[in-house]
């Protein structure tokens, strides 16, 4: 699979574009302004605890509290409580060495939010969720830091592998080289872009974490909730953190900085990997050149048509997104249960690309063309699991329910993304309404009659080809543009303009062939 990272860098932000095979499976937008992204760190001040919720609500300077359940708090809550206060303080003997740094006991995975919480603490925390609706962000207090190969967990001494890297012998090396390596106080979760890699690769990925984290400490000194402390890295960057592999064969970018700077970070992760940046400079806009703006006009909207003839429709509330399966236009020669088969098949791909694109989360209710045979059900549901090993969110599938639909749960993390394709009718201006149309001939000859008066002879009437053919119709004298030329005594010529909407005309200068304005 050959990946391509596309940026479009403007004055409102950057866009991002990740394309598979030349296909858009994913869209970012990153503005300026942008606060509260998941992976932010913010001093926190606890505003109200809620015992029937089990949680608190914590101020983090969005206009609304931020939410922080208990099984977010982390078993190592009191020592980041003790870490947060002494930072703000400036009592930090341990200095760069976080070693030094005691915790406290660890909290029951099970307890009460208002037994592990006194006084109304100021905390470090983290945003797990950005706010969505009228919900403002989820927080967490389980703080990590992602690198490249490894994730660095504060607080605790656990080393944790990826379920995706499979080998067991592969899985000893790095669990050795880690515990060897490790700092004093950190955990390590293992990602699966380690597979392979030797111990410098992730000596040196843990070192950069282990100096973020140092970082941390100092911007906490003298701090004064709420605040924010360390930004997660801009969404370009983040994006070839967690995805530049061997199938990525282009980066493409708009902006010269920009390229600069994702070359020079890729040079540091992937130094092998850094001639595939490249800069844009084409008279076309880039989403223009590599058809992404064509792709997007296709792929969102309510209606989202596939290759066959088969179309889904697409519905949001805010409990669920709903999706329904039709055959369209689709040929049924090989009989029901395999053009159903062939189309819920298909209708997986677009449903696991529509989920990554549009960013998904929640629960999604897949409508599928019934079918009869058992094995065909699994087939469809397998198929959605293939489709959707790509992505990043966490999710579970259920298999077909005997109502013929299928359940699918994936992380929310942030707000849907949603682009508007519909555009504004240029005939009505998006009222609905447009003129009556027995009276459209009318208002030609009266704009003729003014241009007359202003001295035009010979002019040129662009109308859409249906009003053309009306205009032109019957023998050469019957036609209503002869009955013009002999009351007017004017040369005035038709002609059929396919882009012209319907109900429109203008004008024109035979002799200049310029538009005349009314």
């Amino acid at each position: 699979m050959n990946k391509e990272l596309i940026i479009n860098a403007s004055g409102d932000g950057v866009e991002i574009a990740l394309l598979e095979d030349k296909k858009l499976v994913e869209l970012h937008y990153e503005h300026g302004q942008d606060k509260f992204a998941v992976g932010d760190l913010y001093l926190g001040k606890v505003k109200k605890l809620m015992p029937g919720l089990n949680a608190a609500f914590v101020d983090v300077g969005y206009e609304k509290d931020a939410f922080l359940h208990y099984t977010d708090l982390s078993p190592y809550f009191r020592s980041l409580v003790k870490f947060s206060r002494q930072s703000i303080e400036g009592n930090v003997p341990w200095g760069n060495e976080f070693g030094k740094f005691k915790n406290e006991a660890e909290i029951l995975k099970t307890g009460k939010v208002t037994e592990v919480m006194q006084g109304k603490p100021e905390i470090l925390v983290q945003i797990l969720k950005e706010p969505i609706s009228a919900k403002g962000p989820r927080l967490s207090c389980e703080i990590s830091l992602p690198g490249r190969f490894v994730v660095l967990t504060p607080f605790n001494d656990v080393v944790a592998i990826s379920r995706k890297i499979h080998s067991a012998d592969e899985r000893k090396r790095l669990q050795r080289i880690i515990e060897s390596i490790k700092p004093k106080n950190f955990g390590v979760i293992v990602r699966t872009a380690a597979e392979g890699k030797n111990t410098a690769e992730l000596h040196k990925d843990m070192l950069d974490l282990a100096e973020m984290w140092r970082s941390i400490q100092e911007n906490l000194k003298g701090a004064k909730s709420p605040l924010l402390i360390h930004s997660e890295q801009d969404k370009t960057t983040s994006i070839l953190r967690d995805l530049l592999s061997d199938s990525f064969q282009k980066i493409v970018v708009n902006d010269k900085k920009l390229m600069g700077e994702t070359k020079e970070y890729i040079a540091r992760i992937a130094p092998e990997k850094e001639e595939i940046v490249s800069y844009h400079n084409g008279n076309q806009a880039i989403f223009d050149t590599f058809g992404i703006s064509k792709q997007v006009k296709a792929a969102f909207g309510k209606t989202v048509n596939m290759n066959s003839g088969a179309y889904l429709i697409i519905e949001h509330t805010e409990a669920l997104h709903v999706i329904d399966v039709n055959s369209g236009t689709r040929s049924a020669e090989a009989g029901q249960e395999q053009n159903a088969l062939a189309t819920n098949l298909e209708a997986a791909q677009e449903i696991a690309r529509q989920m990554r694109l549009r960013d998904m989360g929640g629960i999604v209710i897949i409508d599928f063309i019934d079918m009869k045979l058992a094995e065909n059900k699994k087939q469809v549901l397998d198929a959605m699991e293939q489709a959707m090993a790509n992505d990043r969110a966490r999710h579970t599938i259920l298999p077909i329910s005997k109502f013929g639909l299928m359940q699918i749960t994936r992380q929310r993390l942030r707000p849907e993304l949603n682009i508007s394709t519909a555009e504004v009718c240029p005939t009505c201006k998006g009222t609905g309404k447009i003129g009556p149309s027995i009276l459209l001939a009318d208002d030609m000859e009266k704009d003729l009659s003014y241009l007359i008066n202003q001295g035009h002879r010979q002019l040129a009437l662009h109308v859409h080809p249906i009003l053309e053919a009306y205009l032109t119709k019957g023998w050469f004298f019957s036609s209503i543009r002869s009955k013009w030329n002999r009351k007017y005594k004017v040369k005035l010529k038709i002609v059929a303009d396919n882009d012209a909407p319907l109900t429109q005309y203008h004008f024109y200068d035979l002799k200049t062939d310029e538009l005349i304005k009314l």
